[in-house]
């Protein structure tokens, strides 16, 4: 009776097995954070098309017991980690630096490592990826002749066996190398590692986060290549003008360290090793708002960098802002690729940034593949400030964001009311386009330190050639504070508030949010953008994500939401994103933008998630983290997800 019954359902709501799993099509691994040294985030995997993409379910879920509310002593942590598969097994790093191996088909944790990561005052808590090393020179088998890399949150850079979990007692120190020496003093959570590392040979290469605001003699941005079988410095660069002494005297301890408030490579490189080439997307010298404190520091800030793999030297940069006074500091990849030019293919990259601004440049050289021009911008800074009356803007592609100045007339709200007060907040502020000067009287950035274009980063759709890249499109507010003004109550408050210490001149800084929390500029917040690479021509624009999560039924609405995440694309055409600040993983069409798929997540998808298929006679696994992002208060949690067909 029970068979019958269930075979008049499946006939009465069209109900079926689903279609038969095609076991043809080519298996792939995912060995590095974006796919491919370069990135890219392509996958050549067909066994989930477009198709059969709608009967895509949960396989597996895995939970790391790292998580963090902010109720506590620690800061709200953010799972942006996007897994690396090496033949069978995958490795995660958690917000907390806890490295995991799991079993690639069932999820099942094979061995976790904890570096016990020192807490105090972190602000940020992320640990995007860690990196995979053979070593040819070691025996089959032998202890740590696969290595995994991972820089930590209190800046160290640890080598463990990628079979045991065990730190490599011969890198460094047992294990580990300490990043801060020769850096001078650090304050808590003022330095560490977020994103992973890269490799170039038997060299591995990391830079740091460098908390920004906090004062103008920061950390050094310096970065440092290590053997990665001793651990042993085999170069470093510390990103000061050509001519400059990259090191300098402590005063205080009368030692010598790097030179102090350099730009940092906090975000992920690229690594081209047919070129022995690094590529190194950098971010401001100290201090972020007031260029005139920062002592000419700024010559490689708001960068892609070009360096040799094997010394560190300087092959050319390309600069993405003049004298950078918004925090626009390249976030993304640098992403290579092969650009079709009119006889044989250029090798290229696009460098993605907050602005919503997409370069494309030959990788070997430098120079723009389409025509930058500069162009004039807004003038008239606080007081002791020089701006640069131009900067760069590519003519293709296009800007993907809007970059037009905020009215009063663009206030968007859920009320009259709260609509009102956008209106008040906008006209109350200098909003003159996407270069606006910082003030005293408070300045509108839009985009702003957020972007545009984040970590995520692009992804590239070789075959196709596509290029499909996610934009945030949410006005920032920031306010000069001369320092004398400067009150002990705005120096006690952790988030929003920034003392720039040793600068003339504090902030305040914040999204601009109407009273009810939603974005004052109108939507879409957030959306999903496919560009011709040939022709740089936007193919298509549609919004990401809807206000589920973010706002109480009825009032769920597909308006493109603000996301922090990337794409990733696979070789039947399907680009999977979470990034929303839904929990959602979606699959879309790269031809067309058209949304084929979505399937719910237990917290928010805020990471970029990859995909692979082990052996011809396996299925293809999609995966993502879903643990949120703490300071845009999505769903937090501490699950891996991995969807396949059932």
């Amino acid at each position: 009776m029970k068979g019958r019954l269930a075979f008049i359902v499946a006939l009465t709501f069209g109900c079926s097995a689903g279609s038969e799993v095609d076991y043809s099509g080519p298996v792939a691994e995912w060995p590095e954070y974006g796919a491919a040294k370069g990135g890219g985030r392509y996958s050549p995997l067909t066994q989930i098309t477009k198709q059969n993409v709608g009967e895509l379910e949960i396989a597996w879920t895995y939970h790391t017991g790292d998580y963090a509310d902010g109720s506590a002593s620690l800061a709200p942590s953010s799972f942006q980690n996007t897994p690396i598969l090496v033949e069978d097994t995958l490795y995660i790093c958690t917000p907390f630096n806890r490295v995991i191996a799991l079993d690639a088909e069932t999820g099942t944790e094979r061995w976790s490592y904890d570096p016990d990561v020192d807490t105090t005052e972190l602000y940020v808590t992320a640990c995007r990826g860690v990196t995979s090393w053979d070593d040819p020179q070691a025996s089959a088998g032998a202890s740590c002749a696969r290595r995994i890399f991972m820089g930590t949150l209190d800046a160290r850079l640890i080598a463990l066996d990628a079979q045991s979990g065990r730190p490599c007692e011969d890198f460094g120190q047992g294990g580990e190398v300490d990043l801060r020496h020769n850096i001078g003093p650090i304050g808590p959570g003022e330095y560490g590692v977020t994103s992973p590392p890269v490799v170039a040979r038997d060299l591995v290469v990391t830079g740091t986060m460098v908390l920004d605001n906090r004062r103008v003699d920061a950390p050094s941005g310096v970065v440092r290549a290590f053997d990665a079988r001793s651990g042993e410095l085999r170069w470093s660069w510390n990103p000061v003008p050509p001519g400059l002494n990259p090191v300098q005297v402590d005063p205080v301890r009368g030692v010598t360290i790097y030179r102090r408030g350099t730009p940092n490579v906090w975000s992920i490189m690229s690594v081209d090793e047919e070129r022995g080439l690094i590529f190194a997307p950098t971010g401001n010298a100290s201090p972020d708002y007031y260029a005139a404190d920062r002592r000419g520091l700024d010559y490689y800030a708001s960068s892609v960098v070009a360096l040799h793999a094997s010394s560190g030297q300087v092959v050319w940069h390309f600069k993405t802002v003049n004298r950078d006074v918004w925090d626009y500091d390249v976030p993304s990849q640098p992403t290579l690729f092969e650009f079709p030019g009119k006889r044989d293919p250029t090798p290229a990259l696009v460098q993605a940034t907050k602005m919503g601004h997409l370069f494309f440049l030959n990788r070997e050289s430098g120079e723009p593949i389409f025509e930058v021009v500069e162009r004039p911008v807004p003038q008239g800074g606080v007081r002791g400030e020089v701006l640069s009356p131009t900067q760069p803007f590519p003519t293709r592609p296009p800007p993907i964001h809007p970059g037009e100045p905020l009215t009063p007339d663009d206030a968007w709200g859920v009320t009259f009311w709260d609509r009102g007060k956008c209106r008040e907040s906008i006209a109350a502020a200098r909003s003159e386009g996407i270069f606006t000067p910082p003030s005293l009287e408070g300045s509108i950035h839009y985009p702003g330190m957020s972007g545009g274009v984040n970590w995520g980063s692009p992804a590239i759709d070789p075959e196709r050639g596509i290029l499909v890249v996610n934009t945030t499109r949410v006005a920032t507010h920031v306010k000069m504070v001369p320092r004398s003004e400067v009150t002990p109550e705005q120096m006690a408050t952790k988030y929003g508030f920034e003392p720039a210490l040793g600068s003339r001149y504090a902030l305040e800084r914040s999204i601009l949010f109407s009273p009810l929390g939603a974005p004052c500029n109108p939507p879409p917040w957030g959306t999903l953008v496919g560009i011709d690479i040939a022709s740089g021509e936007i193919l298509w624009d549609v919004p990401l994500g809807t206000t589920r999560d973010m706002a109480p039924f009825p009032y769920w609405r597909k308006l493109g939401v603000p996301n922090m995440g990337g794409p990733m694309i696979t070789g039947s055409g399907l680009v999977f994103i979470g990034a929303a600040s839904d929990d959602f993983l979606r699959a879309f069409d790269s031809e067309t933008g058209e949304e084929l798929w979505k399937g719910r997540l237990p917290a928010g998808g805020q990471a970029t998630p990859m995909t692979y298929r082990r052996s011809a006679a396996g299925k293809q696994f999609v995966v993502i983290a879903a643990g949120g992002h703490g300071l845009m208060r999505t769903s937090g949690g501490d699950a891996i997800v991995a969807f396949s067909l059932p």
